[in-house]
This record gives structure tokens, C-alpha cells and sequence, in this order.
């Protein structure tokens, strides 16, 4: 899949995303910046393509998504993700329930992805 150029707007947009995270993605947020997480060097609200991804570890190629009930059978996510990851990217994807009442466990997950690329993403 051909690279797509990051439109001014799109800058924008992850920009305001970072500025006003949900609960769930500061959370997270807050365990994953400056390389706090087992020294693993995060990006939050990146822009890609059409898209703006939550967090992404570029070196696993890894990207994790904090998802609402909203996101439940989202056809929109599902194109996503397939556009994601025809790029290469492996998309983990947790619900905010799992980022606010098990941290640690998401944590020890995404800690395991990092480190076992053959890992698969299971929704």
C-alpha cells in the first residue's frame, strides 16, 4: 500500500485528540510515555493516512487502540484496521473498561506483542 501523505487537517485533528484524551487513553497514556512501559518508545494520536492511531510503537510495528462502545462491530474500524495493517501494522485493540479496571494486565499484553511479533491481535 502506497504511503499516503498526513493532510494539514488530519495534523490538526490528532492534535486536538491529544489535547483532550478520554479517560482510558490517559490512562494508558501515563504508563506508556517516555518509555516507562519495559523502555518502549510510544507515539500517542498519530496521524496515518486517513487515519489517526492511538498509540504507536513504530519499531514492532505495533499500534493499540483504546476503544468505546461505540467502536463495538465498527465496519469503519474493521477498514482501518484492514488499511493498517496492509501497511504492516499489527492492531491490538482494547475496551476502556480493560484500560480503567485492569491496567496491568493491559500493560503485561501489550509488553508481550512487543516482544513476540508472531502475535496476532484477537478482535
Amino acid at each position: 500500500m502506497p504511503h499516503q501523505p498526513v493532510t494539514p487537517a488530519k495534523r490538526n485533528f490528532a492534535r486536538s485528540m491529544r489535547r483532550e484524551p478520554t479517560e482510558a487513553e490517559e490512562r494508558l497514556w501515563h504508563e506508556l510515555r517516555d518509555r516507562r512501559l519495559d523502555n518502549i518508545k510510544f507515539k500517542r494520536q498519530v496521524p496515518m493516512g486517513r487515519y489517526v492511531a492511538d498509540f504507536v510503537f513504530a519499531a514492532a510495528k505495533l499500534i493499540v487502540e483504546i476503544d468505546g462502545s461505540q467502536h463495538a462491530e465498527s465496519r469503519h474500524d474493521q477498514e482501518r484496521d484492514t488499511e493498517l495493517k496492509a501497511r504492516g501494522f499489527r492492531v491490538l485493540r482494547f475496551w476502556n473498561d480493560d484500560v480503567l479496571k485492569e491496567l496491568g494486565a493491559v500493560c503485561d499484553t501489550i509488553i508481550a506483542y512487543v516482544n513476540d511479533k508472531s502475535l496476532q491481535p484477537w478482535r
